[in-house]
């Protein structure tokens, strides 16, 4: 059963008949003794904390190492929020679904490397680099949640791409 459908059952007072599913990582059930609303809460909380964070790396653009690591902490927030609503072993799941796991790979190796050439090389190019690098690999990842939105921005882009006349 899906969070948002067992978030719904027990706002509404339904029960929840169905067994907590055996998996290595567990359920967020098992995790915390969150409820429910404080789910949404903490979700609603941790992706807006990250949007600011994002937000406020705008600031210090003109300097390309503060604003990586604001951005790339922020995105991260943003991404993980969803974690308080599904739980981590369906978010990992669908990260690691064979539809996305390209693009949770590229995303997840852009944050580590804006992260490295922010705080240890401090090279100001190579951060920006993986800085646009990470935003389209979320992107990409993003638009995996769409149905056929990766076929259509796919077909777009050969169309704006072509320079066959």
């Amino acid at each position: 059963m899906d969070a948002l459908t067992r978030l719904h059952r027990s706002l509404a007072g339904g029960d929840d008949e169905e067994g907590q599913e055996d998996d290595l990582l567990g359920d967020t059930e098992d995790l915390c003794s969150m409820s429910p609303l404080q789910r949404v809460y903490a979700f609603a909380t941790c992706l807006a904390a990250g949007l600011v964070l994002m937000m406020l790396s705008l600031i210090v653009f003109a300097r390309p190492i503060k604003f990586a690591i604001m951005f790339t902490f922020g995105n991260i927030m943003a991404v993980g929020s969803t974690v308080f609503v599904m739980g981590l072993n369906k978010q990992l799941r669908m990260m690691f679904d064979p539809v996305r796991v390209y693009a949770t790979a590229i995303y997840g190796g852009c944050v580590v490397f804006a992260l490295i050439f922010a705080l240890l090389i401090h090279d100001k190019l190579l951060t920006l680099i993986a800085i646009i690098c990470e935003i389209c690999a979320l992107f990409w990842y993003s638009l995996s949640y769409i149905p056929f939105a990766r076929r259509i921005v796919s077909d777009l882009m050969v169309k704006l791409c072509d320079t066959e006349l």
